[in-house]
C-alpha cells in the first residue's frame, strides 16, 4: 500500500513537492559539509603524523669538527717553496686548536683558536712601513713589551674601535718582514704565542744582511 505525503509535524499538513525537494537538498549539503570537515580533520591528523616520523628518523648529533691544521706541513708545502722565504711556525699549546695556516699575498698568517677567543700570528714579507698598524686598523702602539727577549710593540684597542673583535696586538721586526700577533684575546695569551716564535723571529734577524 503506497504511502501518502508526509505530514510534517510543524506544519500539521502533507508536506508539498518543493519542501520536500528543499528538505533533501538541505539534507545533502549538510552531509556534504559534514563528509568535507571529517575529511579535513583525517589529512590533518595523516600530516602530523608523516611530519612526527621525519623528525624521530632524522640523525641526530652535532657535526665533527674538521681536522686541525698542521701549520708546519703547510708552510713546508705551500709557503717556502713557491715565495722562497722561511716563514715562522708558532710553537703554541697542544690545546690550539690550529684553524688556518696559509699565505694571502705577501703574508703568511696562521689562525689559533686557544681556549678563549682567538689568535693570528702573522708575517708581512718585506712589510712595507706601518703595515702593522694598518692591519690593525690604524691604531698607534699604546707601549712596548719585551717577551723572550724580544721586543714588541704592544696595541691596547679600545672595544668602540674595535673590528672583526681584535682587542689586543703585538708587532716587531723580524729582519725585513713584520710580525704580528694579534686578536681577540689577552696580553698573557699572546705573550704564549709571542714567546713560542721568538727564537726564529732572532734566526730571521740574523739571516738579513
Amino acid at each position: 500500500m503506497a504511502s501518502g505525503p508526509r505530514i510534517v509535524a510543524e506544519l500539521g499538513r502533507p508536506e508539498t513537492p518543493q519542501e520536500t525537494a528543499d528538505r533533501k537538498a538541505a539534507s545533502s549539503a549538510a552531509y556534504r559539509s559534514s563528509k568535507t570537515f571529517r575529511n579535513l580533520i583525517a589529512a590533518l591528523l595523516i600530516t602530523v603524523a608523516v611530519v612526527a616520523i621525519i623528525a624521530i628518523g632524522v640523525p641526530r648529533g652535532t657535526l665533527a669538527e674538521p681536522e686541525p691544521v698542521d701549520v708546519a706541513a703547510a708552510a713546508a708545502a705551500t709557503v717556502s717553496s713557491s715565495v722562497g722565504h722561511t716563514v715562522i711556525v708558532p710553537v703554541v699549546p697542544a690545546d690550539w686548536r690550529a684553524n688556518s695556516a696559509r699565505l694571502e699575498g705577501d703574508m703568511w698568517r696562521v689562525v689559533y683558536a686557544p681556549p678563549s677567543g682567538f689568535v693570528r700570528v702573522a708575517q708581512a714579507i718585506d712589510a712595507p712601513d706601518g703595515w702593522a698598524a694598518r692591519e690593525l686598523g690604524g691604531y698607534a702602539p699604546t707601549g712596548s713589551v719585551t717577551i723572550a727577549g724580544i721586543t714588541w710593540d704592544e696595541y691596547r684597542i679600545p672595544s668602540a674601535g674595535r673590528t672583526d673583535s681584535v682587542s689586543y696586538g703585538l708587532s716587531t721586526d723580524a729582519g725585513t718582514d713584520t710580525v704580528l700577533v694579534y686578536g681577540a684575546t689577552d696580553a698573557a695569551t699572546a705573550a704564549i704565542a709571542a714567546e713560542g716564535i721568538a727564537d726564529q723571529i732572532r734566526a730571521l734577524r740574523e739571516e738579513t744582511p
